[in-house]
């Protein structure tokens, strides 16, 4: 039984994958930050302070990084992305170089980066072989991927897996429109015409485990669904999975007045992206159109 050591493992896409991996009989163990949460074969570190449990970590076989601060827990100001950007490039960068320490490495590192990485692109299909953008998001992102350096030069199976909107009710994008959508207050933002590359919650756990498992993926893989979407139709398809109406838009300069260069980065930008690598290799996704991803999650 191979042991998978899971990062951000209480978080939303955390809390779907461990059961994943243990109904597969994986042994899995957690990275936590306080020393009162660590259980069994459980791994403390402080990214903050450079501390990582090195000797708990000898037979770990594969790692599954998913911590990182909350890009859309409130507004942006230059405290709260110092902190974004800290909670990904340090913490990956820490984490990466107590691994190529190892006398025996894992044999894969899955280190989770984000579609934010490719920026506003408008219409284009943006395949895994796109470069970056331009903006906080892009950089961050790309800072965070560059910061697995030290396990590729360890000879470690790296992945960056670029993850889009992950649809869930109990978080994300989701969970935060469903209240005005099934009052009947949602509608498109701005023009409507940006595109949102998503996937559902247990789709992306599925990626993960695939990716585990083939060993010929490495390197940067979009884990989104094959229909990437436009704000209007996603809006569209809500409300009719909610039988609610969807008449109320919020102009682009609202959304900029309430949620400022968030607004830009997460609401009004257009990544029209592909999962390239997960289709080549043989993927299948179980809600690949976005009508059936949000009924099935929604349980309607």
């Amino acid at each position: 039984m191979s042991k998978i050591l899971v990062s951000g493992a209480t978080g939303l896409v955390g809390s779907e994958l461990l059961p994943l991996l243990q109904a597969g009989d994986y042994g899995v163990s957690r990275l936590v930050r306080e020393y009162s949460a660590v259980d069994g074969a459980d791994v403390f570190w402080d990214p903050a302070a450079g501390e990582l449990d090195s000797a708990a970590l000898e037979g770990v076989e594969a790692v599954v990084h998913l911590a990182g601060e909350n890009i859309a827990a409130g507004r942006w100001n230059n405290a709260r992305k110092k902190r974004i950007r800290e909670s990904r490039v340090d913490g990956t960068r820490l984490l990466c170089a107590r691994l190529a320490e190892m006398p025996t490495p894992p044999k894969v590192l899955i280190s989770a980066s984000a579609i934010g990485y490719y920026g506003e692109r408008g219409a284009d299909e943006l395949a895994e072989e796109a470069g970056a953008g331009e903006g906080f998001l892009p950089d961050v992102c790309r800072e965070w991927e560059e910061s697995t350096e030290a396990a590729t030069a360890a000879g470690i199976r790296v992945i960056r897996l670029r993850i889009g909107i992950v649809l869930s009710p109990r978080g994300g994008a989701l969970k935060k429109m469903l209240t005005p959508f099934r009052m009947g207050a949602g509608g498109k933002i701005g023009k409507g015409n940006q595109y949102m590359s998503w996937i559902s919650l247990d789709d992306l756990a599925a990626s993960i485990l695939h990716c585990i498992e083939n060993e010929s993926i490495s390197g940067a893989v979009n884990a989104v669904a094959p229909e990437a979407v436009t704000n209007t139709v996603f809006t569209k398809t809500l409300g009719k999975v909610l039988k609610r109406p969807t008449m109320f838009p919020l102009p682009a300069f609202a959304a900029k007045l309430a949620f400022g260069e968030m607004a830009e980065a997460l609401l009004l930008c257009s990544s029209r992206v592909v999962p390239g690598v997960l289709n080549e290799s043989g993927f299948e996704f179980a809600h690949p159109e976005l009508e059936g991803a949000l009924r099935h999650q929604l349980r309607k």
